[in-house]
């Protein structure tokens, strides 16, 4: 009768241990560990990239963050937007001579977006820099199966033609078959996807490089990207260049 009765009560625990077991918290991760001059000092900071995935069996991190600490026990902590293979770099961005933090992870969607923060801490103040924004872009359908791109004002538009796929864009209501222009929904300007660290020159260091997807009636329809070569300058973003590039 005893072993009948611790027979059915490990039974009933079985539940209860499995459940907790699915419930609890993933354990934090260190997924890297640097070690630079961030503040500007004699001293070499310890930058600990920590992270604790979403769940036990995902490759998503849901929450991501910076540990910094330096040899008089001064601590730092910078939180970042949760994904995928998060990395941080270190190049001097806002060329005060000190080395900045820069973080990205991977959305994983469809877009191929990817997130990005910038911080300095220099003189031991952390802040964050802001991130580049194109403010000038437009993408319009005109007749004739043509699709107009203007990425400055002082320039003349790129026109792309997508007479390959007029029998889609037809279906779609779009265009009628003499390409005439049926409907004034523009094409899809997506958020910049991709940002990249680049050499500007010797003498004026390093400039950051995005990319801008543009796409017809749909995500997948693309029709290329807008890739532009920012540069950091009296706290503000300014543009070296920028070009269409269209889709092969």
């Amino acid at each position: 009768m005893r072993y009948l009765i611790l027979v059915a009560l490990f039974i009933l625990l079985i539940p209860s241990a499995t459940a907790a077991e699915e419930n609890s918290e993933p354990p934090e991760k260190q997924l890297a560990k640097y070690h630079e001059n961030i503040t500007g000092d004699s001293d070499i900071e310890t930058i600990e990239l920590k992270g604790k995935l979403i769940a036990p069996d995902s490759e998503y991190y849901a929450e991501i963050w910076a540990a910094i600490s330096n040899q008089d026990d001064q601590e730092w902590k910078i939180p970042f937007e949760g994904g995928y293979e998060p990395q941080i770099h270190f190049y001097d961005l806002n060329h005060d001579g000190v080395k900045d933090i820069f973080y990205q992870s991977a959305a994983g969607d469809s877009g191929g977006l990817y997130h990005y923060h910038l911080h300095t801490l220099k003189n031991k103040k952390l802040e964050e820099i802001a991130l580049p924004k194109q403010e000038f872009l437009k993408a319009e359908f005109k007749n004739n199966f043509k699709v107009e791109i203007q990425i400055n004002h002082e320039q003349e538009p790129d026109i792309v033609d997508v007479k390959d796929r007029s029998s889609e864009y037809v279906s779609l209501g779009i265009y009628n078959e003499d390409g005439d222009l049926l409907d004034e929904t523009p094409p899809m300007i997506a958020p910049i996807a991709y940002f990249e660290p680049v050499k500007v020159s010797e003498r004026k260091g390093y400039g950051m490089k995005s990319y801008q997807k543009i796409s017809g009636a749909y995500q997948a329809d693309q029709l290329g990207t807008v890739e532009t070569l920012w540069y950091y300058e009296k706290d503000q973003w300014i543009i070296l260049k920028t070009e269409w590039v269209p889709s092969e």
